[in-house]
C-alpha cells in the first residue's frame, strides 16, 4: 500500500512553486495549516526532511531537491494520464493545434487539413506560424499538439517526415548577377542579406550562413522572401516556397561556387503518441502520403 498520496506531492509542489506555506495558500485556495500538515505527513512518509527555513525563507534541503524532480515526474504523469483519459472519454478532440515552421511546405499542410475537415467538419483547427526551434518550445509548453519543425524535439516524439532544399537567391536585377562569374562567400560580405529570426522565446537557434556585414532580419519567412522579391537583398530560402518566383524569372539562384543550397531535414514531433486523438491521426497520416513524392531540387 502506497504510504504517500498525490495531494501531499501536489501541496509540497505548490510550496516550491509559490516560494512558501503562506503564498501557496494563495495559489491553491487552501488554508496554510492543511498545507502543512500534508507536507508533514509526506516527510514522515518518506521518512526525511524536504524544508528548511533560512533566515525568513523556507528552501528545499538536498533531499527535498531530489524528491522534487521525482516528484515532478510523478504529477506529470498523472496529468498525462488525466488528458488520455478525458480524449477517450470524449471521442474526437475538439481543437487540434499544428505548429508550423514557415520553412515547411505550407500547401501540403493545408491539403492535409482539407482532408481532416472532410472527416471531421466540428474540429476547429489552430495553425501557428513558427520559426526554428518556436515549434518544439509550443508542443514542450503545451500549446501545439503536433508541429513541423527542422529539429528533432529533446523530449517527445520524433518523425523525419521530409526533405526542404534551401537555395541562394536574389532578384533578377540583384548586382550580384552581374558580376557574371562564380561568386564566393567574400562577394556576399558586401551585400544585405535578409535572415528570418527564431521564434522560441526561450532558447533561441540560428542556422546557416550569417556573414554580411549587412543584415536585415524579419520575424517570418513571407517578410523574407517579398524583401528578396523587391530586390531589397538576398537569402537561401525554401525552394517550395520559391518555385513559382524562380519559374517565372523574378528571382534567380545565386552562383555561388560552393554553399549554393542545403538541403534539411524536416520533422513532425509531438509529446505523447496516447494524447493523438483520430483528428490528429489523420492528419498524420495524410501528411506522410502527401510528403511521400515531394521535390526536394528544381
Amino acid at each position: 500500500m502506497q504510504k504517500t498520496t498525490l495531494e501531499q506531492w501536489r501541496m509540497f509542489k505548490a510550496v516550491v512553486d509559490s516560494g512558501g506555506f503562506n503564498q501557496a495558500s494563495a495559489a491553491v485556495y487552501k488554508s496554510q495549516s492543511s498545507i502543512h500538515h500534508a507536507v508533514n505527513k509526506l516527510e514522515e512518509a518518506l521518512g526525511i526532511k524536504l524544508f528548511e527555513v533560512e533566515g525568513r525563507k523556507t528552501v528545499l534541503t538536498d533531499a527535498g531537491k531530489l524528491m522534487l524532480r521525482r516528484g515532478q515526474y510523478l504529477l506529470e504523469e498523472v496529468a498525462r494520464i488525466e488528458t488520455v483519459a478525458e480524449s477517450l472519454s470524449g471521442g474526437v478532440e475538439s481543437e487540434l493545434r499544428i505548429a508550423v515552421d514557415g520553412a515547411f511546405p505550407q500547401c501540403i499542410v493545408f491539403q492535409a487539413l482539407e482532408k481532416v475537415s472532410a472527416l471531421f467538419p466540428q474540429i476547429r483547427i489552430d495553425i501557428i506560424d513558427t520559426v526554428l526551434s518556436g515549434t518544439n518550445e509550443l508542443i514542450g509548453e503545451g500549446k501545439a499538439d503536433i508541429g513541423l519543425s527542422p529539429f528533432p524535439m529533446e523530449a517527445g516524439l520524433n518523425e523525419e517526415i521530409c526533405l526542404v532544399e534551401f537555395v541562394a537567391v536574389a532578384h533578377r536585377d540583384h548586382p550580384l548577377h552581374r558580376l557574371e562569374r562564380s561568386l564566393t562567400y567574400e562577394d556576399l560580405k558586401s551585400y544585405r542579406q535578409i535572415i528570418v529570426r527564431d521564434s522560441a522565446t526561450q532558447k533561441k537557434v540560428s542556422v546557416g550562413w550569417h556573414g554580411a556585414e549587412q543584415r536585415w532580419t524579419v520575424s517570418h519567412l513571407r517578410a523574407s522572401i517579398e524583401l528578396i522579391e523587391q530586390g531589397v537583398g538576398y537569402a537561401w530560402l525554401p525552394l517550395p516556397s520559391i518555385t513559382a518566383s524562380l519559374d517565372s524569372g523574378l528571382l534567380k539562384r545565386l552562383a555561388l561556387n560552393e554553399g549554393a543550397s542545403r538541403t534539411a531535414s524536416f520533422f513532425m514531433n509531438y509529446q505523447d503518441v496516447d494524447k493523438i486523438g483520430p483528428a490528429a491521426r489523420e492528419f498524420m497520416g495524410e501528411l506522410r502520403l502527401l510528403t511521400l513524392n515531394m521535390p526536394t531540387s528544381k
